[in-house]
């Protein structure tokens, strides 16, 4: 494995581990991520919400990866997050895959994309399987992620 593949295997073993502090360290301070469920995230944005996630789990996440691939430009991975949603404590196996730019031998971007209807299916159930799909439900899951993601901030 080269240098940056070995940085995602880090990632994803601390995430594994809970251990947000890790994963924190794997990114660059002007770090930007991306992914279905809070859209857009800058900076100490994205390392609090992988300690709100993780906390929340209260160690009840199964984190897999595999297929890691890098150059020193970009790279990519697949991983399954296995957890109990929080607000409905309904199980959900969440398959993703990542990309990755690199700058600085850390992780600059960072973009994980997942089938939001299947998410949505699994952590909410019927309501999930009937709107998941609709830009409105997909928004307002979004809009939820962001504010939990504010009241954590403020709580620290």
């Amino acid at each position: 494995m080269n240098s940056n593949e070995n940085l995602i295997a880090k990632f994803y073993t601390a995430f594994g581990n809970g251990d947000y502090k890790t994963m924190s360290e794997c990114y660059h301070p002007k770090i930007h991520f991306i992914d279905p469920a809070f859209g857009l995230l800058k900076e100490e944005q994205v390392s609090q919400m992988w300690e709100m996630l993780l906390l929340r789990s209260k160690g009840n996440i199964k984190i897999e990866f595999s297929n890691v691939k890098a150059d020193e430009f970009s790279g990519s991975a697949n991983w399954v997050a296995t957890y109990n949603f929080s607000r409905t404590n309904r199980n959900v196996v969440n398959r993703i895959y990542a990309e990755f730019v690199f700058q600085d031998g850390l992780i600059i971007k960072h973009t994980d994309h997942f089938d939001m209807w299947k998410w949505s299916k699994q952590a909410f159930g019927l309501s999930g399987l009937l709107l998941g799909w609709t830009g409105f439900f997909q928004g307002k899951i979004q809009k939820q992620a962001l504010l939990s993601l504010k009241k954590f901030q403020e709580s620290k």
